[in-house]
């Protein structure tokens, strides 16, 4: 199995044991492995853990119909292990970029992880001749997406779909870190050839 299907995997499979082992959060302060911006210095782990706990069985269910489908692309790509290297480091980075708003107290959930491997996901056909339209729709999708959340307006907002608050600032932080470490290890890759 490659590293970036054992990536995937660790997120689907944290989100899996954690709801199955502990059930669903009651929002994001009220659970240990949630992060919380005025306790994460003090329990560094959660800028990691956070990305598996969920308010609620439909949340789970999406993100990780998500982080299956950024899965198989990664797969079907062939994404090396700079690209498995690039998400495991967007992920926690992402989360610190929640300190950007103070209104975000605390953050659970696939949110940030998944916009971040998909822009590192991005990043590896930006590169790449030959998948200049897949790239160019991925970025599309994702830009459109991140526009029409208007994170840097209001970073948490209630979704009726899943009756829950969604922390959108998480989308933009991830997107933002998986575009950075997706191109620094494109990059990165290239110099060492």
């Amino acid at each position: 199995m490659n590293a970036w299907l054992r990536v995937c995997g660790l997120l689907a499979i944290g989100s899996a044991a954690v709801a199955f082992g502990g059930g669903f959060a009651n929002g994001p302060q009220a659970h240990p492995l949630a992060w919380q911006a005025d306790a994460w210095l003090s329990r560094p782990w959660t800028l990691w853990t956070a990305a598996w706990v969920h308010p609620s069985a439909g949340s789970l269910l999406g993100n990780l119909l998500a982080v299956g489908a950024l899965a198989v692309l990664g797969a079907w790509l062939r994404l090396e292990r700079a690209a498995a290297a690039a998400l495991v480091i967007a992920w926690p980075l992402s989360m610190l970029g929640l300190l950007l708003w103070p209104e975000v107290l605390a953050y659970a959930g696939l949110g940030a992880p998944i916009h971040a491997a998909a822009m590192v996901v991005w990043a590896q056909l930006a590169f790449r001749p030959d998948a200049k339209p897949l790239s160019f729709a991925l970025f599309a999708g994702m830009a459109l997406k991140l526009l029409a959340e208007q994170a840097w307006l209001q970073p948490v907002g209630f979704e009726p779909a899943w009756g829950v608050n969604v922390v959108v600032g998480a989308h933009l932080t991830g997107a933002a870190a998986g575009m950075a470490c997706g191109v620094v290890a494109v990059l990165a890759a290239g110099f060492r050839k």
